[in-house]
């Protein structure tokens, strides 16, 4: 059984944030994921338990500031 991988845009519609919120937090080195190539990929399970560990506060963060900026 082959664990579920999504690209950035995938994962920005899954958690339902902007795709420039992804990129933030990967520069930032908040978000797990791996880089085939030049393009980043993200396991499903690994974002899951990220988001249940320390995802929803950056999240909420991440938004804050765009909504500032």
């Amino acid at each position: 059984m082959s664990a579920k991988v999504l690209t950035v845009n995938e994962l920005a519609e899954y958690l339902r944030v902007h795709r420039s919120t992804i990129y933030r937090l990967l520069k930032k080195g908040q978000l797990p994921g791996f880089k085939i190539g030049s393009d980043w990929r993200f396991n499903v399970e690994v974002i899951d338990d990220w988001r249940l560990h320390q995802g929803p506060g950056l999240l909420a963060a991440e938004a804050a500031e765009v909504e500032t900026t």
